[in-house]
């Protein structure tokens, strides 16, 4: 008996599947139909609907943040990647390995102009490490490989590791080989012994040092390294403002974020004899402010470079523990400290505090903009968790990036911070978490404003904004009823305006499954 022919859409799909992508996200249209046909074609690939592609694209961030291989995107077309751009920067600048499959016209309806042919390669490379547009139904399957290959290498500078495929539906259904096997996986880029043994002598000549360490130097591995070469010489370790994933809390090891603002980030800094950079990039300010320098390194600082983002840093720390002598040295860790819980009106301190007293063992921790960063420092003495940060600056991650982990990690609690502001971007993830009954539970610090601009106009110098600036920075009229919003979208939330309420609510959102929001009312 004859095989029946596999098309292109089913040849990728399976061969996804063999590739180890096994999540896809989507938001499909007429374009993807074939695609779509083919997921009952490949049963290792669990489809998961999102109701905006920027759910979509953030929470295939979470998910790669959390597991370090992909999940695939599935968006409609150049206006379907565009909806989905602002958390696909904020998974470039994380490094998150993601892989987006777009759809589009068949090769020979492109030049009629028609309402949704636009220039989906120009959209892709603003994000994109790779991207391939010119499939055919035979091409499909290994450019869908390779696809998967380019999420997996680690890439220089903030190239990222996001691959997109542009797939003409001619491609999708046309006849083809079948699947492929999956290719060899990459590897990272080994450090030369020259740099360790340069590294290690500037060390040995210099007592104020800081080991500033981001991406792969922020895994555990890498984390112990260096705490014992800390032990020996006395280096700081600091972490980036916004780590992409950190593990934290009692028992991990001890290392600092570095602060916010840049004044803030050379008062960190100053005295600093040798920073080395472990995994990234100098220090650099988030906005460009007037007067001020935009590379943060204090005069008279020498720079060195220990690792690049694309090398191997767990084995660059742990070569130069061993050239320092410190390969026996202790590791500092966190300790567990007694967090008693707030009580009275609600405000960022005593969210705070609620939170890291609330915290559970194993909590993921996505924030977003607003005052989910300040819940930080407190909760390394809280209990053991994984934190994801905002990488990129674009607001309205944290939910969708929630969401993404979640997926990941069905077995571990999730808790969302989210600015008010923030939130409004991409409030459709809880829909998905309710669909998928997902055990996220999203916090809305709700104080009706976008309070970091209040902030940042502040630093202008003016203290007495007038009405028009301040208008803009409100968004009380009209109140937006988080609550309802939520169960609109199927979950079930409450609205806390004392510690204590926070308080309760957050243990209850723990004990029940599913998704859960509190609207922290300050």
């Amino acid at each position: 008996m004859t095989q029946a022919p596999v098309n292109g859409a089913s040849a990728l799909l399976q061969t996804l599947v063999h590739s180890g992508v096994d999540l896809c996200i989507a938001n499909p249209g007429t374009s993807e139909m074939h695609l779509v046909q083919a997921m009952d074609q490949a049963p290792g690939m669990r489809p998961v609907l999102a109701l905006f592609e920027g759910v979509c694209t953030g929470a295939a961030d979470g998910y790669g943040r959390m597991l370090g291989r992909p999940a695939a995107t599935l968006l409609h077309l150049g206006p379907g990647l565009a909806n989905g751009i602002a958390n696909l920067h904020n998974a470039r600048k994380a490094g998150t390995p993601l892989l987006n499959i777009v759809g589009n016209h068949p090769h020979y309806h492109m030049g009629v102009d028609a309402p949704l042919t636009s220039d989906i390669d120009t959209l892709a490379h603003n994000f994109s490490a790779w991207t391939k547009s010119c499939s055919t139904s035979g091409s499909l399957a290994q450019d869908g490989a390779d696809a998967v290959t380019a999420t997996l290498r680690a890439n220089p500078g903030a190239q990222g590791q996001i691959a997109t495929l542009i797939v003409g539906a001619d491609a999708a259904w046309g006849e083809s080989n079948g699947p492929v096997a999956p290719n060899a996986l990459p590897q990272r880029s080994l450090v030369d012994e020259a740099q360790i043994n340069a590294i290690a002598t500037d060390m040995k000549v210099r007592s104020r040092i800081v080991l500033l360490l981001e991406h792969h130097a922020v895994t555990p591995g890498a984390l112990e390294a260096a705490s014992r070469i800390s032990s020996l010489t006395g280096a700081r370790l600091m972490t980036s403002t916004f780590p992409a994933r950190i593990d934290g809390g009692p028992g991990a090891v001890q290392v600092e974020r570095m602060p916010y603002f840049p004044e803030q980030i050379l008062a960190t800094l100053d005295g600093t004899e040798l920073l080395v950079l472990v995994g990234g990039q100098a220090p650099a300010s988030f906005f460009a402010y007037q007067g001020q320098a935009s590379l943060l390194v204090p005069a008279g600082c020498r720079l060195q470079t220990l690792a690049r983002i694309e090398d191997d840093a767990v084995d660059a720390l742990n070569r130069l523990a061993t050239r320092l002598g410190a390969g026996q040295q202790s590791v500092r860790r966190f300790d567990t400290v007694a967090l008693p819980k707030p009580q009275g009106s609600l405000n960022t301190r005593s969210i705070t505090q609620a939170i890291a007293a609330c915290l559970p063992e194993g909590a993921i921790v996505a924030t977003d903009s607003g005052g989910g960063n300040a819940a930080y420092p407190i909760c390394q003495q809280a209990a053991p968790h994984t934190w994801l940060s905002l990488t990129g600056g674009s607001i309205g991650q944290g939910g969708p990036v929630a969401t993404g982990a979640a997926l990941a990690c069905p077995d571990r609690p999730v808790l969302a911070l989210l600015g008010d502001g923030g939130a409004a971007y991409t409030i459709q993830c809880l829909w998905t978490q309710a669909r998928e009954n997902l055990n996220v539970t999203t916090v809305i610090y709700a104080n009706r404003q976008y309070n970091i601009l209040n902030a940042e106009y502040a630093r202008l110098g003016i203290t007495d904004p007038g009405p028009a600036a301040t208008s803009l920075f409100d968004i009380s009229n009209p109140e937006i009823d988080w609550v309802a919003m939520a169960g609109s979208f199927g979950v079930p939330g409450a609205k806390a305006s004392s510690a204590e309420e926070l308080c309760r609510l957050l243990e209850r959102s723990v004990r029940e499954p599913g998704p859960f929001l509190i609207q922290a009312q300050y």
